[in-house]
């Protein structure tokens, strides 16, 4: 009998050795040297696009699978408190025998903004009401507003939280997000939030094949100032469709990872 740690162990184990190629499917599989869209093609105003896949930069290697910036945020006593009860694996003081994480101990969904260390590629949809922003990871679905209705001021506690976004410019989305619960963490480091959580992207779409992410996370409570990551850098994969990724793990031959 397999069991649910198991296949959370397992998934946790594979997940980020898919960094280079992720799992979405064009004609039955996806090559992993791809030639992305010519760099300084003009992008259509107003379009976000997609597919588009994290890839590195030499100012985030080191952290950008994990956290959000190469310095962590300044935290209340209250988040450090939270901190220090974090098991992160990432960095290997934990093994995931032992972590607390709860995306790789219950399958939690990762909420956001830690939705982005997940490395699968995601996309916009795009309609005159509502943008979704869909990711490989999990089936899992952002719906970002773009009605021009205020944020809520009392949202109910979700994962993923309620969106709303305007374009700025002709290539600049940004999306405001509040009613984050409390059982996610932030990044895959183990930094807490409260559910006075605001969480601000910037979506810049620097030219076609080129999408740059900012992120601004303000949370009185965990924080004391605003945390603001490093830029990440998303290259558009037009000829992808994305595949299946479950957290469930029913994709994965567990046998190979029994003892």
């Amino acid at each position: 009998m397999i069991s649910l740690k198991n296949v959370l162990l397992a998934i946790a184990g594979t997940l980020f050795a898919a960094l280079s190629w992720g799992q979405a499917q064009e004609g039955g599989g996806r090559a992993a040297g791809e030639v992305p869209t010519k760099l300084g093609e003009p992008a259509p105003a107003h379009e976000l696009g997609g597919p588009w896949m994290l890839r590195a930069t030499p100012e985030n290697r080191t952290f950008y699978l994990f956290t959000f910036s190469k310095d962590g945020p300044e935290m209340t006593p209250w988040g450090q408190e939270k901190f220090k009860q974090a098991k992160a694996s990432n960095t290997g003081a934990y093994s995931l025998d032992t972590t607390n994480d709860p995306v790789l101990t219950h399958c939690a969904p990762p909420g956001t903004p830690r939705v982005y260390f997940h490395p699968y590629p995601f996309e916009f949809i795009q309609t005159p009401k509502f943008t979704l922003m869909i990711f490989e990871y999990d089936h899992t679905i952002r719906r970002i507003y773009t009605d021009g209705r205020p944020l809520p001021t009392d949202p109910d506690l979700t994962w993923m939280g309620t969106s709303v976004g305007h374009w700025e410019s002709d290539h600049v989305f940004v999306v405001d997000t509040v009613g984050l619960n409390e059982r996610t963490w932030i990044d895959r480091a183990g930094h807490p939030h409260s559910d006075q959580l605001h969480v601000t992207e910037r979506f810049n779409r620097v030219d076609k094949g080129h999408l740059q992410i900012e992120i601004t996370m303000t949370d009185p409570k965990a924080f004391v100032k605003p945390w603001k990551s490093s830029i990440f850098n998303a290259e558009e994969r037009p000829k992808w469709e994305l595949g299946e990724i479950s957290c469930s793990g029913d994709y994965l031959d567990f046998s190979k990872f029994e003892k």
